[in-house]
C-alpha cells in the first residue's frame, strides 16, 4: 500500500511516477485484484485489440460501418425527392409573383415598390382580373381552392386606423391607433357564389388612414414531375397573401408575395404502368431502420455495461485499497461515442418512419424528416472519428477536440459579451445609415463576415456621409473590431488549441498513465 499511496502522491503534485511502483497485493486476493484488472483492461480495449485477444468478431464496429453507407444511400435519395419538392415550390412562387405582380421583374425581388394612387389602384385590380382569368392566362395546372366542396374567395382587405386626421402643413395630427379591416370577396368564375363583378371591385382606398392591403387567395396544383422518378405525385394547396404594405406612409408602399404551402394526399390517383407503392424503396427504408434498431440495442446494452462496471470499480477500490474514485475517473466508463450513436440511431428511425409515411402518401412532412435524417447523417460521418481513433496517428485530433472543449467553452463566452455589446451597437447607430445593420440578425451577420475578412471594404465603402459625427464613429467602430477580434481573440483562440495540441503531443511521447485508473490496468 505504501507504493501505490507514493503513485498517487506524484500525480497529485505534478511529478511523472519513477515506472517501478506496484499495486501491493500482499494482503488481498491478488488473484481477485488481477482478474479485475483483465477486465478492466478489456473493457478499454478497442474491437481490433478485442479480436486479437480473444478473437471475438467486431460485429458492432462492421454494424456501424454497414450503417454508414446504407443511411447514406438512403439521405441520397430522400434528398432527390426532397430537392423536387422545394423546387416545385420556388417555381410556383416566382410564378404567382410574376402572374399576379404587374410588370414585374426578377431583380425586383424584395425591392418591389409603389409610389402613386394610379399604381396602387392599377396593381389591385390587376391581381383582381389576373385571378378571375386565371384559366386563359397561366401555363400551370392551376384551380381554385375549395372548403368543404365550396370554392373559397379571394379577399381584398383594407388595415385602416380607426381614426385619423393628418395635417402636415400645420405640423399636426389626431390618431386612434386601433385598426379596422374592411374586406370585399370576390368569387372564381366558375363559383355559383359569384355575384356582379364590378360592383365587387368597385371599393376606395383612404390613404391617410391606410395601414396595408392584404389579398389573400388559395390556389390548388400537382406535382407531376415525381412520376418521371417513380414517386406518387402530391397535391399542393399555396395560400397566397399579397401585401401592400404602407405602414411608414413615407409615400413608398412595398409589394411583397407570402406563400403558406401545404402539401397533402391527392384523393384520387392513377398511374398507368406504375404500383402505387414502390416496394424496394420501402424494403431498403425497412432494412435502415432494423440496422439503426440492432444498433441501438447493442450501443445500450455496453452503455449499461459501463455503468456496472463503474460501480463496480468504485466499490472495489473502497474495499481493497482504501481509495475514494473521482467522478472524472467514472465517467471513463460512459463511451460519449455510443451516445452519440443512440442519439443518431434514434433520428434515423423516427426520419425513416415519417419517410415511408411520404412514400405511401400518409404524411407529407418534408421539413421534418429531412431535419431528422440531415442530423442523423451528419452525426453518423462524425462517429466516423472514432474509428480513425484507433491509429495513433489520427488520434491526436479527437484527444485534443476533447481537451480543449471545456476552455473553448468557457472562451466563447467571453468573447461573445464584447461581440454582443458591437452588436447593439452597431445596430443602434449605424443602422438608419448602413443597410447591413438595418436589423439585429443583419448585424450579427455582418460582424461575423467581418471576422472572417468577408465582404470588409464593402463595409467601409457603404457607408452614407449623412453626418460627419456618425461617419468618424463608424470608422472607430469597425476599425476597433476588426482590429480586436482579427488580431486579438482570434489569435487567442488559435493559441488555445494550440496550447492544447502541443500538451496532448507531449504527455503522448512521455506515455504517462492519464488518471489513477488507468495506472491501475496498465501495472
Amino acid at each position: 500500500m505504501e507504493e501505490s499511496e507514493q503513485l498517487l502522491t506524484q500525480r497529485s503534485e505534478g511529478k511523472k511516477p519513477n515506472g517501478h511502483c506496484r499495486w501491493s497485493t500482499h494482503s488481498l486476493d491478488s488473484k481477485a485484484v488481477e482478474d479485475f484488472r483483465r477486465r478492466l483492461k478489456y473493457f478499454f480495449m478497442n474491437p481490433c485489440e478485442k479480436y486479437r485477444a480473444k478473437g471475438r468478431k467486431p460485429w458492432k464496429l462492421m454494424l456501424q460501418i454497414w450503417k454508414i453507407v446504407i443511411i447514406t444511400a438512403q439521405l441520397v435519395l430522400f434528398g432527390l425527392s426532397n430537392e423536387m419538392m422545394a423546387t416545385f415550390k420556388e417555381d410556383n412562387l416566382m410564378t404567382f409573383e410574376h402572374l399576379f405582380l404587374k410588370g414585374f421583374k426578377d431583380h425586383w425581388q424584395g425591392n418591389y415598390a409603389l409610389y402613386t394612387k394610379a399604381d396602387l389602384y392599377d396593381h389591385i385590380y390587376h391581381v383582381i382580373d389576373t385571378y378571375t382569368n386565371l384559366q386563359n392566362l397561366t401555363l400551370e395546372n392551376l384551380a381554385y381552392g375549395k372548403i368543404d366542396g365550396k370554392y373559397t374567395p379571394l379577399s381584398v382587405c383594407q388595415l385602416l386606423y380607426k381614426n385619423s386626421t393628418v395635417d402636415p402643413e400645420r405640423d399636426s395630427f389626431y390618431i386612434d391607433p386601433h385598426i379596422d379591416e374592411e374586406c370585399i370577396s370576390v368569387f372564381p368564375p366558375t363559383s355559383l357564389d359569384n355575384t356582379n363583378l364590378e360592383r365587387n371591385i368597385n371599393f376606395s382606398v383612404d390613404l391617410k388612414r391606410l395601414v396595408s392591403v392584404n389579398i389573400n387567395f388559395t390556389l390548388k396544383t400537382i406535382n407531376l414531375q415525381t412520376v418521371r422518378h417513380h414517386e406518387l405525385p402530391d397535391c399542393y394547396g399555396f395560400h397566397i397573401k399579397i401585401i401592400f404594405d404602407n405602414c411608414a406612409h413615407s409615400g413608398k408602399i412595398k409589394v411583397g408575395v407570402k406563400n403558406d404551402v401545404q402539401i397533402h394526399e391527392c384523393k384520387d390517383y392513377n398511374v398507368k404502368a406504375s404500383g402505387k407503392i414502390d416496394y424496394p424503396v420501402l424494403m431498403f427504408d425497412s432494412l435502415v431502420i432494423f440496422a439503426c434498431f440492432a444498433s441501438l440495442i447493442l450501443c445500450t446494452r455496453s452503455i449499461v455495461k459501463g455503468i456496472q462496471l463503474q460501480f463496480e470499480f468504485k466499490i472495489f477500490f473502497q474495499t481493497h485499497f482504501n481509495k475514494l474514485v473521482t467522478w472524472s475517473e467514472r465517467m471513463e466508463f460512459v463511451n460519449g461515442w455510443y451516445i452519440l450513436i443512440n442519439i443518431s440511431d434514434t433520428l434515423t428511425i423516427t426520419g425513416s418512419v415519417i419517410k415511408i409515411g411520404i412514400q405511401t402518401k400518409f404524411l407529407t412532412n418534408y421539413d421534418v424528416c429531412s431535419i431528422l435524417l440531415g442530423t442523423a447523417t451528419m452525426l453518423v460521418w462524425i462517429g466516423v472519428i472514432r474509428y480513425l481513433g484507433y491509429f495513433k496517428k489520427y488520434n491526436i485530433l479527437i484527444l485534443t477536440l476533447r481537451a480543449a472543449f471545456p476552455n473553448v467553452i468557457r472562451f466563447c463566452c467571453c468573447a461573445a459579451m464584447i461581440y454582443l455589446g458591437y452588436c447593439f451597437c452597431g445596430w443602434i447607430v449605424l443602422g438608419p445609415y448602413h443597410d447591413k445593420f438595418r436589423t439585429f440578425d443583419k448585424v450579427t451577420e455582418c460582424l461575423f463576415s467581418l471576422i472572417n475578412g468577408d465582404d470588409m471594404f464593402a463595409t467601409f465603402l457603404n457607408m452614407r456621409d449623412k453626418s460627419y459625427m456618425v461617419w468618424l464613429f463608424s470608422r472607430i467602430y469597425l476599425y476597433t473590431f476588426t482590429s480586436l477580434f482579427i488580431y486579438m481573440v482570434l489569435s487567442l483562440f488559435i493559441a488555445l488549441i494550440t496550447d492544447t495540441y502541443e500538451t496532448i503531443k507531449h504527455h503522448q511521447k512521455d506515455s504517462e498513465p492519464a488518471s489513477l485508473l488507468h495506472a491501475f490496468i496498465e501495472e
